[in-house]
């Protein structure tokens, strides 16, 4: 608020009032941009249909984007995503999809791709599983971010931390949850858990050493959800395989082996870039608590999709899935966790990032992470 300083007031008292003005000011942002990679978790816009999975097309229909932004944004929920909140709770402006060319970057960008994998697409091919596989992966978003950081004077994959140091100095790298889609693709063919697990941690590690490499300082990963809770998990097992949150026991369990090796290797990074700060988001242990929570948070409904159709007990059919003309959506999407059967509600996305952002869900926290960036400035 200004104050009105007459003509007679001192020249210390108008000192100290500019000041005290300053000095209530708002602190600066600790991030003046965020580079995002991952799927159709944090995917912002690069995937429309026909790309994406071939029964979750309707992305650029409504009922997606009705609750917050009120028509279509192509990412795939009601609302927003986790990632939407992290540039909320930095002051910055939500994350442009890379594929817009036309879109202000100055503030960051989005790479992540609905449908992406962390293995690269050729596997899927070499298998014959390509009829269900986006083509983009983990190294599709790496050769996307080069192109970047070409523009920026920095030489991309031949890049050296001191060449690119400008670029990453204010940035926060966000590695979305990534390897889930490796899992699903492979489902029911002869290609093991075991192989998709040991190639997809392969992938991610690589990816973000690749990035620590060219010199990034900052940076989140997030770990695999519980894939068990998801409606479409729930609709394919049998109910004899279930843990104790009620979720499909094998898959979770699957996602939580994935994760504790991909722990494992974050530390291994850790110790070999000592001068970087990688924070884990367990994206596994939030959703379980949430799920153990649900009626505290407002959620009611745990395991069913809000929209879908067909009713029953998890209200969806891989025939008429969200955004077609045979589904529908609930009226009220803040009290459930599924949105379309693989997809996750703004109400659940907002939950997620407060226990990443605030809460006891990252290692370390993320609060740490902005008192070291805040620190170095």
């Amino acid at each position: 608020m200004w104050t009105l300083v007459t003509m007679s007031a001192s020249p210390i008292a108008i000192f100290l009032l500019l000041l005290l003005t300053h000095s209530s000011a708002t602190p600066p942002r600790p991030f003046k941009k965020i580079y995002a990679f991952g799927d159709s978790y944090t995917d912002t816009g690069n995937t429309a249909s026909p790309t994406g999975p071939s029964a979750f097309t309707y992305v650029s229909n409504l009922p997606y984007g009705r609750t917050f932004f009120h028509h279509p944004t192509n990412r795939y929920s009601d609302g927003r995503l986790v990632i939407d909140f992290v540039a909320e709770s930095l002051s910055l402006p939500y994350l442009p999809p890379y594929l817009n060319r036309k879109a202000n970057t100055t503030a960051g960008i989005n790479y992540a791709v609905a449908g992406s994998t962390a293995i690269r697409h050729a596997f899927f091919v070499k298998n014959n599983l390509t009829f269900d596989v986006t083509p983009q992966s983990l190294q599709t978003q790496l050769s996307w971010f080069n192109k970047t950081l070409q523009g920026q004077k920095c030489k991309g994959a031949m890049s050296t931390p001191a060449e690119c140091a400008a670029v990453f100095r204010d940035a926060l790298v966000w590695v979305g949850e990534i390897g889930a889609n490796d899992y699903a693709y492979t489902v029911g063919s002869t290609v093991s858990g075991e192989t998709i697990q040991r190639r997809a941690i392969r992938s991610v590690t690589g990816f973000i050493e690749a990035l620590l490499k060219k010199g990034a300082k900052y940076m989140v990963v997030q770990g695999l959800p519980t894939t068990g809770c998801l409606t479409l998990a729930m609709y394919l097992s049998p109910e004899s395989d279930r843990d104790d949150i009620g979720c499909v026991a094998t898959v979770n369990n699957q996602s939580y082996i994935h994760n504790t090796i991909l722990q494992a290797n974050i530390q291994n990074l850790r110790n070999k870039y000592p001068k970087t700060i990688i924070v884990y988001a367990d994206y596994w242990k939030a959703y379980r608590s949430i799920v153990k929570n649900a009626p505290k948070l407002g959620f009611h409904d745990v395991y069913k999709a809000c929209c879908g159709s067909s009713g029953g007990p998890y209200n969806f059919d891989f025939l008429g899935t969200c955004g077609s003309d045979s589904a529908s959506s609930c009226q009220n999407p803040s009290q459930y966790i599924n949105w379309d059967g693989v997809h996750l509600t703004e109400a659940m996305y907002k939950v997620v990032s407060e226990l990443f952002l605030n809460g006891a869900f990252t290692y370390p926290p993320f609060k740490s992470l902005l008192r070291s960036k805040r620190n170095s400035a």
